[in-house]
């Protein structure tokens, strides 16, 4: 009877474990990018190269590394592109600042063109210039198709 109650809880313990490290596994694998999909994180994609990276990093955890050690690993061999999170530094700075300076430059220009627009004089004589070149265009090209 003992030996019955040993082995149940046991089984519970390396349950409750597995469990544990499941969580775990799910978080870290949150944190990082599949090198496939690029979008997804590796417990989101479906990639081969995800799934071998997820038995990676689960042997890494067994193994009884940290979760901070497995990411400084996963960095190590395959660089910060592999985390969905990558740290701000220099050598990151147009992956974090990018999108904002083009961003700013768009609106740059944006305001320069309606600053041009403003500045453009609503010159009548211009306009009567352009329909009298028009007009004698189209005069020309009848005179052409009479002859």
């Amino acid at each position: 009877m003992r030996l019955v109650v040993v082995a149940l809880s046991l089984a519970a313990t390396a349950a409750f474990a597995d469990d544990a490290l499941d969580a775990r596994l799910k978080a870290l694998e949150g944190e990082l990018r599949c090198l496939v999909c690029q979008n997804q994180t590796l417990a989101e994609s479906e990639a081969p190269l995800a799934a071998d990276l997820r038995k990676e990093v689960r042997e890494l955890a067994q193994a009884g590394k940290s979760d901070d050690d497995i990411r400084t690993y996963l960095v190590a061999r395959y660089g910060d592109f592999v985390l969905y999170k990558p740290p701000v530094k220099p050598v990151t700075y147009l992956l974090w600042f990018g999108p904002f300076l083009l961003l700013a430059g768009g609106v740059a220009v944006w305001l320069a063109v309606l600053r041009r627009r403003a500045r453009m004089p609503a010159d009548e004589a211009a306009d009567a210039s352009t329909a009298a070149a028009a007009n004698a265009d189209v005069a020309r090209a009848r005179e052409l198709l009479e002859d």
